[in-house]
């Protein structure tokens, strides 16, 4: 295949070897300078320019986006897909891990294991906030920040108050999150790789300070994580749109605890810890991949007129409870099921055998109108725009 790396930084150890383990599959590959890219929408496909010239063409690219052109970065990456390269880390993907707020609400949906974490903005709600993570000691986070930059440990409600009151002073915005004490100073970095993690090892910081990153001085070694632990990474990962993903996880008492989903890993620290070629298991996913390039599927599927992507949930007391799915009426009603989640488990393509339970949610394919009906407790849409009340403005 022939494979694009986006990176501003051709010498880093991280670049240099997935290049490497590229070539060494045989693979013809460049690293290109994101920013020297050009997106061109003047004519009748999408295209891209490099250095002022239109693109080659590259069968996959693999995004490594640093935090300073998150936006610029990201585009690049769209348009790619839009041209329907391959690519592992979707552009929507980057751009939620980006943002701390964005990637803990997301992961929240999926009940995901992490952190107590609250945002506020009001300083008159800042004392409340922090009480419902558990009160102090407790973590104030920069929403945006990387390799332990931004991230503060109050030891009191008072000093918390007063960090978080000069953050947004200087139109910081913060998370504030509860403190796992039985993990201080250590966490866990897995990489995932597709659907499974390839390599982990565990961080411990050195002295009295509770960031264990090794840009901190912290220590590294490597280690087998149980099926949890795994699975939580995993699934962290995918839900984030990420196919190669660093998940750093807290290890607490009740299991893991994720903390947060890097799109652009460094490989030295972790690849020397493990001594695994994990550059080569990023190119080998790739490479198995590359026919399958990412789509937007609401994108795609919501081009017809009347029809939409929409998710059932199937309540207790819903006539569907007992039925199977070819019992349920739905391809009657022009309906398809695309996946059945049931509790943290996903069935994609769910067979017509499969026997709905009170809970199960349904994500679906079909006739909007149709969908609308079976979603309880909301009205359809009026057609008709009402006439403008007699007083449009009620005084407050």
């Amino acid at each position: 295949m022939k494979l694009a790396i986006l990176s501003r930084a051709p010498r880093s150890y991280s670049t240099q070897r997935l290049r490497t383990a590229a070539l060494d599959r045989g693979h013809e590959v460049k690293v290109l300078n994101t920013l020297r890219f050009g997106i061109d929408l003047s004519g009748d496909e999408p295209d891209l320019q490099f250095r002022g010239k239109r693109l080659s063409h590259y069968d996959a690219v693999l995004p490594r986006i640093g935090n300073s052109i998150t936006y610029f970065g990201t585009a690049v990456v769209r348009q790619f897909e839009q041209m329907d390269v391959y690519t592992p880390n979707t552009s929507w993907g980057i751009t939620n891990s980006r943002d701390k707020l964005r990637a803990t609400q997301i992961l929240s949906r999926h009940h995901i294991g992490m952190p107590a974490t609250t945002f506020v903005r009001d300083r008159a709600d800042v004392i409340a906030a922090i009480e419902r993570v558990g009160g102090a000691p407790v973590v104030i986070k920069l929403l945006e920040g990387t390799q332990g930059i931004g991230v503060i440990l109050a030891p009191t409600i008072k000093v918390a108050e007063a960090i978080i009151e000069t953050l947004h002073s200087t139109r910081q915005n913060v998370l504030i999150q509860r403190f796992v004490s039985e993990s201080k100073g250590r966490d866990i970095r897995a990489l995932v790789v597709g659907d499974r993690v390839v390599a982990a090892m565990r961080r411990v910081a050195q002295g009295d300070e509770f960031r264990s990153n090794v840009h901190r001085g912290g220590t590294v070694e490597a280690v087998t994580l149980d099926e949890d632990y795994e699975r939580a990474a995993v699934r962290a990962a995918q839900i984030m749109g990420l196919r190669v993903a660093g998940v750093d996880m807290l290890e607490g008492n009740e299991g893991p605890l994720v903390m947060e989903v890097n799109s652009s890993p460094g490989l030295e620290g972790i690849e020397r810890a493990t001594d695994l070629d994990i550059a080569g298991s990023i190119i080998d996913h790739i490479d198995n991949q590359v026919a399958f390039p990412e789509i937007d599927v609401r994108q795609r599927l919501t081009v017809s007129t009347g029809y939409g992507v929409a998710e059932i949930a199937v309540q207790a007391a819903s006539d569907l409870v007992g039925k199977t799915l070819g019992e349920s009426g739905l391809r009657e009603r022009d309906i398809s099921a695309l996946t059945l989640q049931r509790g943290t488990s996903v069935i994609p393509n769910p067979h017509s055998r499969h026997v709905l339970e009170a809970g199960d949610r349904l994500l679906c394919f079909g006739k909007l109108e149709e969908m609308r009906s079976m979603i309880p407790g909301r009205r359809r849409r009026t057609r008709k725009v009402k006439k403008l009340p007699a007083e449009p403005i009620h005084e407050a």
